[in-house]
């Protein structure tokens, strides 16, 4: 069942167009947004909380959709958004020019419903794993920082400097903040520590 919050934009000057494919997809469960021109259709998609699917007529006034197209492929942060245009633009080389403009597909003119379906639940789905991606490695990123920072107040003893874990276990120093972090040690001797248990041959030196 697809979420009633999915927001398609659709922007579309004309006016019977419009209507047939708004009322196809509310009973397809999708919530949208119609512009009527490109310069709305601008508008909306730079408002707050946009809709992510955008369905673009070709040719219409203002911004035409392969402009809007363009404009948006040239910032990295609207990568996520899925583009399909709309257009009785059918050459191979029309085609070719949307794509390569950065629309993620087409629809030609007059459109299949069951075309227009398919290519929407694409779309959808698309999105869907962009969101899910994303926030998979927000989840990740910040379970590794947790992992490799050691936080809050460590009681160490002052005698051995052993550290007391969250199960009340004493580990070595080195066990804990291996554990704790990304830190390894290697074990060597200060000059202090060496004229104290080797002072015969510290003497030698």
């Amino acid at each position: 069942m697809k979420s009633p919050t999915f927001k398609i934009l659709v922007a579309e000057d004309d006016t019977t167009t419009q209507l047939v494919i708004g009322s196809i997809l509310s009973k397809w469960n999708y919530k949208v947004v119609n512009a009527s021109d490109g310069d709305e259709a601008w508008e909306i998609i730079n408002s707050e909380d946009p809709p992510k699917l955008l369905l673009l007529d070709w040719e219409m006034p203002g911004m035409k959709g392969i402009e809007i197209c363009r404009k948006l492929r040239n910032y990295t942060e609207n990568d996520s958004l899925y583009i399909i245009l709309l257009t009785v633009h059918d050459k191979k080389e029309d085609v070719v020019l949307g794509l390569d403009t950065g629309a993620n597909d087409y629809i030609p003119k007059p459109f299949d419903n069951n075309e227009l379906r398919a290519r929407i639940h694409v779309g959808h789905r698309f999105i869907e794993l962009q969101e899910s991606l994303a926030q998979k490695i927000t989840e990740l990123q910040n379970a590794v920082e947790h992992i490799q920072t050691l936080q809050g107040i460590i009681p160490i003893c002052m005698h051995c400097h052993k550290i007391r874990d969250d199960k009340d276990d004493w580990k070595k120093l080195e066990e804990y903040v291996e554990n704790h972090s990304e830190a390894r040690f290697s074990h060597g001797l200060c000059p202090e520590c060496y004229k104290k248990h080797y002072p015969v041959y510290a003497k030698k030196k």
